[in-house]
């Protein structure tokens, strides 16, 4: 679910990607898994035959096993060979002979019988002969006769394993005495049961094995030794499970092998077959190999389909982008077609006509928004109350009248024309900052004048080098004078400073007038914030601030807070940039 999260905002290459996967990955899946089901549909079919063949073949084997077992016993019960075995040195040797060779031709039907029969013997201590099928003049081996003796078997077991040689075999008298009058027996033919185990898994490549563990032989086809010893182990933890038949893989030296094995009561053995994966599953490989080229060549694709994406799609895109990212900048740049008539080149020519439009546009706005700041700021600059020219000569007239003030009537005559020299002066809409401090210590110097030492006046601080508009320090000045100091009684202050952080640099206009009180300047300061959406009609602090903001923009301009002093304190901000 976070991943959707994160495509949603991610851009139009990852998201075409992820759909290009999304479609991929599943089929590459959906394929792989038809190949290893196919892999395991063969394999587990493939090892139901084998482990058919096995039944097939052990099955043959148990039958002639079982039949030998079966029909020694009449054998055992052969009157000549009892004769010959109680009385063979009492007889004449005219009469043993035939005896002997009687006996032979029944051990050669009894050999002739089976495949499985490589030999039929008697053994016959009395007359110390081991009496064969095919051979006449033989001796009893003591140490064979010894092992064929019914002390010498596995109780549940017909069969005798003894040098690599196994037998079945049966003693008269039947019971487990030690000395029987004599044994009869079978040597079965290991290279026969070879044969048979080959022909399990020879034509699948394989190797066949069958083993008694409790009696500790095998008989096996041409297996390294080394793996004959690993699949020792296999089939005894597979006695250990009590498991009777059945099919694994086994990993050995590096090769897969399947391995088939079922258990024969009979026998008491395993018989167990092991083919190398790789020669069963040989063409399922190729189609392994095959899938994996598939997947390199998917992977190949998905690095070519990415390239023409981000080269045809995504780069041409993101230029568009990035291209309406410097347009919210106001960089009205147009984009280099570098495309066909193809839709990128469609929208790269509507967007440079939309930036030549918008550029116009601006400009025309632009220079008509210069026009009307010029225009209003004449009407600002005409909107200073004349009242004030009225009272100077009131002033003046005053200070002629006395005889004893004609010097300061001279110096207010200076006064008066400096000011009106400045005020008057309509050609300039910036000044230096110095000039326009120097026009507000005139006005000071005027009101100086008309108040006495009444009003206590201090000038502190340094100003920068810098052009700002015009009569932006004065009118505060005067809104000090009308509002709060002119009509005091007790002494009053007005301190003018300045201070300087960063790029902005400000004047300070504090008075001590007692008239004024926190919610009046709190109005003031809502009068200031809402200044730009109406012309104000008053020469004062509004008036101020609003041609600050008109040259400097809206970061600047007038803020009113309480005074040190006790009155108000009137900051212009403007900049040195």
């Amino acid at each position: 679910m976070k991943s959707l999260f994160f495509l949603h905002d991610s851009s139009i290459f990852k998201k075409i990607m992820a759909a290009f996967l999304a479609a991929l990955l599943p089929l590459m899946a959906i394929t792989w898994m038809i190949n290893e089901m196919g892999a395991e549909k063969i394999r587990s079919e493939i090892s139901e035959s084998i482990l058919n063949t096995i039944r097939f073949y052990l099955d043959s084997l148990d039958k002639e096993g079982d039949r030998i077992s079966r029909y020694l016993p009449n054998y055992v019960m052969d009157k000549d060979l009892m004769e010959i075995a109680t009385t063979g040195t009492a007889m004449s040797d005219y009469d043993r002979a035939r005896k002997i060779l009687d006996i032979q031709k029944r051990l050669d039907l009894m050999k002739n019988s089976s495949p499985f029969i490589q030999e039929a013997k008697a053994y016959v201590p009395l007359i110390e002969r081991t009496i064969l099928s095919s051979k006449y003049e033989t001796s009893i081996d003591p140490q064979e006769y010894e092992a064929m003796q019914q002390s010498a078997k596995h109780f549940e077991q017909p069969f005798v394993y003894w040098n690599d040689r196994l037998f079945i075999t049966m003693q008269y008298p039947t019971s487990t005495v030690k000395n029987p009058i004599y044994v009869v027996g079978v040597e079965l033919s290991t290279s026969k049961i070879k044969e048979t185990l080959m022909q399990i898994s020879s034509a699948r490549g394989g190797q066949s094995v069958l083993f008694n563990l409790d009696r500790g032989w095998k008989v096996a086809s041409d297996l390294d030794s080394k793996l004959l010893e690993y699949l020792k182990y296999f089939a005894l933890e597979k006695k250990n499970a009590a498991s009777e038949e059945g099919y694994e893989t086994l990993n050995y030296g590096g090769q897969r092998y399947l391995t088939v094995y079922k258990y024969s009561n009979l026998w008491n053995s395993y018989s167990i077959t092991c083919i190398p994966e790789a020669k069963i599953l040989g063409p399922l490989q190729m189609y392994r190999m095959w899938f994996w080229v598939a997947c390199a060549l998917g992977v190949c694709i998905l690095f070519f389909f990415s390239y023409f994406l981000l080269r045809f799609i995504y780069r041409p895109l993101m230029k568009l982008v990035h291209s309406f990212r410097r347009v919210q900048q106001n960089w009205l740049e147009p984009i280099v077609i570098d495309r066909g008539s193809d839709e990128f080149g469609y929208l790269y020519q509507a967007f440079n006509d939309t930036v030549r439009s918008l550029k116009t546009l601006i400009e025309e706005n632009y220079e008509q928004q210069i026009r009307n700041q010029r225009s209003e700021l004449k009407r600002l600059q005409s909107q200073i109350n004349p009242h004030f020219l009225y009272n100077c000569f009131f002033v003046l007239c005053r200070l002629i009248k006395s005889e004893n003030q004609k010097e300061k009537a001279y110096q207010f005559c200076l006064y008066i024309g400096q000011y009106f020299q400045f005020i008057t002066r309509n050609d300039e809409n910036e000044i230096p900052l110095e000039l326009e401090v120097k026009h507000s210590r005139t006005y000071v110097d005027m009101q100086s004048i008309c108040y006495g030492d009444r009003i206590q006046i201090k000038f502190e601080g340094d100003v920068p080098d810098i052009f700002v508009p015009r009569l932006i320090l004065q009118p505060i000045i005067e809104n000090a004078y009308k509002h709060a100091l002119g009509n005091m009684i007790q002494h009053g202050e007005l301190w003018v400073h300045s201070e300087l952080k960063g790029d902005v640099f400000s004047l300070y206009v504090e008075d001590n007038g007692r008239n004024i009180s926190d919610e009046d300047i709190e109005r003031l300061q809502k009068r200031l914030r809402l200044s730009s959406n109406r012309i104000e009609e008053t020469t004062g602090i509004i008036n101020v601030h609003r041609r600050i903001q008109l040259h400097y923009g809206e970061g600047y301009g007038i803020t009113m807070s309480r005074s040190d002093l006790g009155g108000l304190k009137v900051r212009i901000n403007l900049s040195v940039c």
